[in-house]
């Protein structure tokens, strides 16, 4: 719906965006509000960065107009939109890291009169945004010096130093710990009572009942539904960002000890280098019990990925043990470890999970295929191949027209899948599942985690790796915090709280605090 011009900060009219082989947004009318928060709701894929991208002059749209202030506009790139009063927070920074910050800001401004300011004007001017929005930062520090949550404020600083007041932010809190996510929100608040505009895309519902003032939900390239905060509930947008109804998942609490079994996984002063040659992984110690969930929580870049590739024999290990019932696994190969029982659920099933020009029934045999139900001499028993994927398909509610269709052709959804499916029945004693959820839409979501669930009442021992704060809290048994590459705290679920587990995710501890 539009409204009268003098309200209005930006319309898309009629926005239709096609990539090949797919239509990212069709027909889109969107209209931003001047001192309003618009949250921009939906699923992954469902269109709103696209849609956002052509509004900063990232993409051009394929048909429809684009309105600032009532006039219509020509963007052809964000120097254009930034010309406009239009500025983008990207979840992917784009910094220098080298370069201090104030060299950042100008780099970002090069082709406006103030890109040409002296370094000191410039580094006044940055000191004085930042203290009128709660974003200080050192203007003459390098930004790889500087924690994600500083670097983040270093983006914002760029868009407000280029005279925006229009901001997008796309999924801003996805990097930050949940006292960053706080800050952010005050920003958010102050910069929308200066009469500012903020676009805040994100998929998690309950940032959208914090901090918008009116919600589009996007499904499927297309606008699903519009309402104002105070007339939404979590069920009702979820029902808009799906179409139909999830039911809410529940975990019994266990207490730890007794309740679980014995200890299958037991990790001791854990040492692992990342690809930079960094000590990623500095003596990390945990144990995983028989029919327990771990959830490690960290803010991304702390030694996960190596953790998690470390416990699967995809990385060296440089000092420490890794005991499997009591067996230690440190330098076996990866096949060794498939036999060991160890499934692995990789965060990123394009890179690291499927051959995407395979068929479902090859992946779903990857990493077993010279086992003796599958080969014999050599060759592949393509009929037990066939009812093996087929009982998968079943059992996981795999929606495919076949077995043979490369998983190419299948929905991310679907696509993750096949890797659980493989995973878990390599995973006979332990799982490691890292970012099992990502780019998933939330009847998705559900059954990955329905599926943990059901390995955990089996009585596997399953490693969790997530960014997502609630997803970890909805499954674990325990939270391990971990920061720079070693665990600095864990929590029982029941008694965890988030804002213990987000100091302890800077590294803080509860001494500290006080």
């Amino acid at each position: 719906m539009l409204i009268g011009h003098e309200n209005t900060a930006v319309e898309l009219i009629g926005i239709t965006k096609y990539f090949p082989g797919t239509i990212a947004n069709y027909k889109v009318n969107l209209t931003v509000r001047k001192g309003e928060v618009l949250a921009l709701l939906g699923e992954n894929g469902a269109g709103k960065s696209t849609l956002m991208k052509v509004l900063y002059g990232m993409y051009m749209p394929d048909e429809g107009e684009i309105r600032v202030d009532g006039k219509k506009v020509d963007i052809r790139s964000p120097q254009d939109a930034l010309a406009l009063g239009i500025g983008m927070i990207h979840q992917h920074f784009t910094l220098v890291p080298v370069h201090t910050v104030v060299e950042n800001v100008l780099l970002s401004a090069f082709n406006t009169p103030k890109g040409k300011l002296p370094v000191s004007e410039a580094a006044k001017e940055i000191e004085e945004i930042g203290r009128k929005y709660g974003l200080e930062v050192d203007p003459y520090a390098l930004v790889n010096q500087l924690t994600v949550g500083m670097q983040q404020r270093v983006e914002i600083l760029k868009a407000l130093y280029a005279g925006a007041r229009i901001l997008i932010m796309d999924e801003p809190t996805a990097v930050l710990t949940p006292q960053n996510a706080q800050k952010l929100f005050e920003f958010v608040q102050d910069f929308r009572q200066a009469g500012n505009s903020v676009v805040f895309i994100t998929h998690k519902l309950n940032e959208v009942m914090e901090i918008a003032d009116r919600i589009v939900v996007m499904r499927g390239g297309k606008v699903t539904g519009e309402l104002p905060r105070e007339a939404a509930s979590e069920n009702e947008l979820a029902r808009m960002m799906v179409g139909k109804d999830l039911d809410e998942i529940t975990v019994t609490n266990v207490s730890e000890g007794d309740s679980f079994g014995n200890i299958v996984l037991s990790i001791r002063n854990l040492r692992v280098k990342s690809a930079r040659g960094h000590m990623a992984v500095d003596g990390l110690s945990l144990d995983i019990r028989e029919g327990e969930i771990f959830g490690i929580a960290g803010v991304s870049g702390n030694g996960q990925e190596e953790l998690a590739e470390a416990l699967c024999g995809l990385r060296k290990i440089d000092g420490g043990e890794i005991l499997l019932e009591s067996k230690n696994i440190v330098g076996k190969k990866v096949m060794e470890i498939i036999k060991e029982g160890i499934g692995y659920i990789p965060a990123d099933r394009h890179r690291e999970g499927l051959v995407l020009d395979m068929s479902l029934e090859e992946n779903l045999i990857l990493r077993k295929f010279e086992s003796e139900s599958f080969s014999a001499r050599g060759v592949l028993i393509q009929e037990n191949i066939r009812r093996y994927a087929e009982r998968a398909i079943d059992e996981y509610a795999i929606k495919t027209p076949s077995s043979k269709v490369k998983v190419r052709g299948l929905s991310g959804g679907n696509q993750q899948k096949v890797v659980v499916a493989r995973e878990m029945d390599i995973a006979t004693t332990a799982l490691v599942a890292v970012q099992p959820t990502r780019g998933l839409d939330l009847g998705a979501i559900d059954y990955v985690h329905r599926t943990l669930l059901k390995a955990k009442a089996e009585g596997k021992a399953i490693l969790l790796i997530s960014t997502e704060l609630s997803e970890i809290l909805a499954l674990s048994d325990r939270v391990g915090v971990i920061y720079r590459g070693k665990i600095v705290k864990v929590f029982n679920r029941q008694e965890a709280k988030v804002d213990e587990i987000g100091l302890a995710m800077m590294g803080v501890s509860n001494d500290e605090a006080q």
